[in-house]
């Protein structure tokens, strides 16, 4: 049924909403959902199919369709990916899992091979990697064999057809209903138990924070086009009430309490990493420390798991292996803590990022055939990181936070290993407007700095080597952009000196890419391309004034101080010798294979003096936070920030 008194689905909410470029292009587009086609037009063949399956799912198996929509909003956002699977193995518009099949067809490629400590004072890190040995796969894994099941309809099916993946999802719904005694009610309010049970949670505290993310999508409305081009849009229910009773009956564990630093919107549970000595006066898995007391938290680092959640939380427990702060799951947004914010995790390849962040893992891999992750990931992860920036007064932007394939390499050698995740396909500009703060034009006419920012439905460059060397991937939207020699896609792509190999199209190559959010001053323009300064080199991308790739922007750059003929560039910013105290070995200041030549310049991130946390012994007595003297400016250099000594340039406004 289309909609009534009790469940309008499809009225579109009143709230303002952006819409994506170009995917509205044809008014024809919106003539099923608005009405008749006026005589004489044809509609788009595609456009309603996806908003009818819904409704068809919904009268077969009595679930709400408003129910229906906001589930399926927060699994996929109502995309199809052309039947390919996310980073867990859940395939179409409600995510149905089939994690096996998933893994069948699938070969990740190795992304770097980092020491994530990245301390030189210490011998790099290795560890060994013992992948966990297969088990029984928890139900959440595998809701697409129980669809097939419960609909008759092949797994095969399920997979490819969006909207007997619809027809799933609500099945599942439906006998979520059913087991917890509940009517198939008209009611949304009525089915907050079922989604509880639907988000494959085996706690309350995970499976409620699920179902109150659903109920807020039913609450507000959402609307937009999907991947394969159909309008689909849920009516907003403001005043809408959940019965959360139900809750006690879905027969899920109870998490006890904890002292986890997440906030009360997430579920998140404490799984401890290890501090713990063994072998030869060697320990692990991280530093302890007295942030922010002794040093200011400055950086959140985004990272993926490129492995599945059990196998990482055994992974994180060891105390032989690497650290991080935080781990999200994918199929419910479930938070683990692993490390306290104030001690230091091993997570970024860079001792002096690691010394001044939080890492954050997201279930998933850079390269999965589709590499789309579930909006309950997204959002869950956006409210944890408000909540960091909040509690550590960091700056909500890409200058602070940080993917990990932003984080420099410490020295020349540890460039070519540096981790690439999360890679093009994590959605920065979705998650920023889910952080409050989305990314828009901030600069004048005129202006020399841009603001890197694609429609990423739309743009879509070839990568190659997400599941065989040297084969295309999966066409996706991308965060990213391409850098050429000169204004033609034809031209040589943008060579990184430091990795010492000719740049390629290759998923895990960072060498010639910009990434949504980055800034850089522009230093040319022709036509419909746009040059910046980048890695010592103008750089061209495709910047076309209907469809642009950047905006113009306002910051702060800095530029070689007169007289200089180029200046050096840092992968750390580390203090002077002379601010070492007795019985702490000072740390080399040992330049990148980079230089700012006179004449360019680069986007200012932060500004901070010298620091070096010395912490090489399991006993803390010995632990030191020098400071020194000299100051460092923070830069977008390449697709990596960079730092540069404030002494070697000069500091100058732009674009405002």
């Amino acid at each position: 049924m289309r909609g009534s008194a009790t469940d309008p689905t499809t009225t579109p909410g009143h709230r303002h909403r952006r819409r994506t470029a170009g995917t509205l292009a044809s008014a024809a587009l919106l003539l099923p959902l608005l009405g008749a086609a006026p005589a004489g037009s044809a509609p788009e063949p595609s456009a309603g199919r996806l908003q009818q399956a819904f409704a068809t799912a919904s009268a077969e198996y009595h679930v709400p369709q408003s129910v229906l929509l906001a589930v399926s909003y927060l699994q996929s956002r109502w995309d199809s990916h052309a039947g390919a699977p996310s980073v867990t193995g859940g395939y179409g518009p409600m995510h149905l899992t089939d994690v096996r099949t998933a893994l069948a067809t699938t070969e990740h490629f190795a992304e770097g091979a980092e020491d994530a400590r990245g301390d030189g004072a210490r011998a790099a890190l290795h560890p060994r990697v013992d992948v966990p040995a297969d088990r029984a796969l928890p139900a959440r894994l595998r809701t697409l064999p129980r669809a097939a099941e419960l609909t008759g309809r092949p797994a095969a099916e399920l997979r490819t057809d969006p909207a007997a993946n619809v027809a799933g999802g609500a099945a599942l719904l439906a006998a979520a209903q059913k087991e917890l005694g509940e009517p198939a009610s008209a009611d949304p309010a009525a089915w907050y138990g079922a989604v509880a049970r639907f988000s494959g949670a085996d706690d309350t505290a995970t499976a409620a924070a699920y179902a109150n993310d659903v109920y807020d999508v039913l609450r507000t409305g959402e609307e937009r086009v999907t991947d394969d081009g159909q309008r689909v849009a849920l009516a907003a229910r403001p005043h809408l009430s959940a019965d959360t009773s139900q809750l006690r009956r879905t027969g899920l564990r109870t998490v006890p309490a904890d002292d986890t630093e997440c906030p009360r919107s997430v579920s998140c549970e404490w799984i401890p990493a290890p501090y713990a000595q063994f072998g030869n006066d060697d320990y692990g898995n991280h530093d302890l420390g007295d942030r922010p007391a002794s040093q200011r938290i400055k950086y959140i680092v985004i990272h993926d798991t490129e492995g599945a959640w059990d196998g990482v939380l055994n992974l994180i427990q060891d105390p032989t292996y690497v650290s991080w702060n935080y781990t999200i799951r994918s199929t419910d947004g479930l938070i683990a803590q692993h490390v306290k914010a104030k001690d230091v995790a091993w997570h970024a390849g860079n001792w002096d990022v690691n010394a001044r962040s939080v890492g954050i893992e997201h279930e998933g891999f850079l390269a999965a055939p589709d590499a789309w992750y579930t909006e309950a990931m997204y959002r869950s992860s956006a409210r944890l990181v408000r909540y960091l920036a909040r509690t550590y007064d960091i700056p909500l932007d890409r200058q602070h936070i940080l993917g990990h394939d932003n984080v420099p390499g410490p020295t020349a050698s540890t460039v070519p290993g540096m981790h690439t995740d999360p890679g093009p396909y994590w959605d920065w500009a979705h998650y920023f407007q889910l952080l409050g703060r989305p990314f828009h034009r901030t600069g004048g006419k005129g202006s020399p700095l841009v603001t890197i920012l694609p429609d990423y439905a739309s743009n879509q460059p070839v990568y190659t080597g997400c599941t065989t060397k040297g084969e295309p991937c999966t066409a996706h939207g991308s965060s990213e952009v391409r850098l050429y020699t000169d204004h033609d896609v034809n031209a040589p792509l943008i060579k990184d000196i430091g990795l010492k190999t000719d740049p390629t199209d290759g998923v895990n190559d960072l060498s010639s890419r910009v990434s949504t959010g980055q800034q850089y001053a522009v230093a040319d323009r022709w036509g419909d391309w746009t040059a910046i300064w980048y890695l010592g080199q103008k750089a061209w991308f495709e910047n076309p004034r209907k469809d642009p790739t950047a905006v113009r922007a306002s910051g702060l750059v800095v530029t070689p101080k007169d007289g200089a003929a180029s200046v050096p560039v840092y992968g750390r910013a580390y203090p002077e010798k002379e601010a070492y105290p007795a019985g702490v070995p000072a740390q080399s200041v040992v330049p990148l294979p980079y230089t700012i030549p006179a004449g360019q310049s680069y986007v200012v991130g932060d500004e901070m003096p010298g620091e070096y946390y010395y912490a090489v012994t399991f006993t803390t007595d010995s632990h030191r936070v020098v400071v020194g003297k000299d100051l460092y400016y923070e830069i977008q250099y390449g697709h990596r920030v960079a730092f540069v000594r404030a002494a070697d340039v000069r500091l100058v406004g732009a674009g405002r």
